[in-house]
């Protein structure tokens, strides 16, 4: 059983147009554009239907989940949730960032570098206290999924909330530690997908039960995906992956056999190139195997400029003896080990091929290679490989082990934004994931399932 949760956060609010902290201060409603884009979010999602409907009871985004809803086709009742509340900044709300900066500079900065360290002296009647915003937010969205996920088995729910409390859904259904709040992006009105199965009730899901299908799909409010920051310092790296093969469309497993696009895979790689023809790009990398390079040369035709390189680091997993085979030929040959590739997938030696340990290591010495080289340059470039490559590196932006794998979907000729605003040496962010809007129509990832 399936359970299928729509992750929305508002619209701009009035203190986002005056970068004003906001927390549970319930001062600020929409603006107009805020408005607006939560009535596009509502045409986006307007051919779904949804079984419930749960919202933050704060102002900015009831307003907003009211909108969504008004554009619906029988929706369910709205149900304000106190769980999805946002982050309680209660000393900052209401104060310009900027006076923050100045007023508490080694908090900002602990804030923004250790959120999981961060705390403000709050003082209650039985005296002062020690109040930790994230580390609370975080055992927050855990109660959250306990009760949505037991309640709502095999259904689909749309939730409209907030920034924090949304990166923190996000990062508690993956099992992303809390140092890593500030790693996780969410966009005013922005759309993330998460898929559970087999969760059971009153249980957090375990690593192989839980997909992010997608994360801030922006393009419904006309914004391809979230621009550049001011003060950037590092690269932007666009992952994308390869167009499909006929392979990819029977379900046949490739792993490191050069199996070529199909006639959609060109085709959504041509789409691709047209997603990205005006993005600036500075760089471009690629496995060099047939499926991937052909979509890199296909959307560098909108870049002319640039050099493809190509790394052997990025191949995709080898998997041995199972390449060229269906599932059902491999629950022949090797009965139970399937099963086992799906729930446990970090326990699979492939016969004759790689484990997930070693598609790992590989992905974060190309990984590695490929950032180092742009540190401290606030460039763009794109890196073109396969499924389980850009899953691997995925969950390292995240310091996840394999056992991880299966938490970030990535279709045929999706795009996923990783920045590193602060070089380096500092936790990299994770913009949008898994894009294919530019694929399809709706937010729904419809590529190819099944074996890599």
């Amino acid at each position: 059983m399936t359970t299928r949760v729509i992750l929305v956060r508002h619209g701009q609010s009035t203190y986002n147009a005056q970068h004003r902290i906001q927390g549970r201060l319930d001062d600020s409603v929409l603006t107009e554009k805020g408005s607006n884009a939560a009535y596009q979010v509502g045409e986006t999602l307007a051919n779904l239907t949804f079984d419930a409907i749960y919202c933050s009871p704060l102002k900015r985004a009831k307003q907003t989940a009211e909108l969504v809803v008004s554009r619906l086709n029988n929706p369910p009742q709205l149900q304000p949730a106190e769980l999805l509340m946002e982050i309680d900044l209660r000393l900052w709300a209401g104060l310009l960032r900027q006076e923050v900066i100045e007023k508490y500079p080694e908090d900002y900065q602990a804030w923004r570098e250790r959120p999981h360290e961060f705390f403000m002296v709050l003082s209650e009647p039985e005296g002062e206290k020690k109040h930790f915003p994230v580390l609370a937010l975080f055992e927050q969205a855990r109660q959250f999924w306990r009760e949505i996920l037991t309640h709502h088995q095999d259904e689909t729910v749309l939730i409209v909330a907030h920034n924090g409390i949304n990166r923190c859904l996000i990062a508690t259904a993956l099992g992303i530690e809390p140092k890593y709040y500030q790693s996780i992006q969410q966009s005013n009105c922005g759309i993330s997908v998460l898929n559970f199965s087999d969760v059971p009730p009153g249980e957090l899901p375990k690593p192989a039960s839980v997909q992010l299908q997608s994360m801030n799909l922006t393009d419904h409010v006309g914004t391809q995906f979230p621009s550049v920051r001011p003060g950037h310092l590092g690269p932007r790296i666009l992952l994308v992956r390869h167009g499909e093969t006929e392979w990819n469309r029977n379900g046949q497993f490739q792993g490191q056999i050069d199996v070529p696009l199909n006639d959609n895979g060109r085709e959504q790689a041509r789409k691709a190139a047209e997603f990205l023809k005006n993005v600036k790009l500075d760089f471009a990398f690629s496995s060099p195997l047939l499926r991937p390079k052909e979509t890199a040369e296909i959307i560098l035709q909108y870049h002319p400029e640039i050099e493809l390189q190509l790394d052997e680091d990025l191949w995709e997993i080898s998997h041995g003896l199972w390449e060229g085979k269906f599932e059902r030929e491999i629950e022949e040959l090797y009965p139970g080990l399937l099963q086992q590739w799906k729930v446990a997938p970090e326990t699979v030696q492939m016969p004759e091929g790689e484990n997930l340990q070693d598609v790992w290591q590989r992905a974060k010495v190309a990984w590695e290679r490929i950032v180092k080289a742009y540190d401290k340059q606030p460039v763009t470039g794109i890196v073109v490989a396969h499924d389980a490559i850009n899953k691997a590196i995925l969950a390292q932006l995240f310091n996840l082990p394999p056992q991880h794998f299966w938490n970030f979907k990535q279709g045929n000729g999706a795009v996923t934004v990783i920045d590193y605003p602060n070089g380096i040496d500092a936790d990299p962010v994770l913009e949008a994931s898994n894009i294919t809007t530019h694929l399809f129509e709706g937010i729904l990832d419809k590529t190819a399932a099944g074996a890599l």
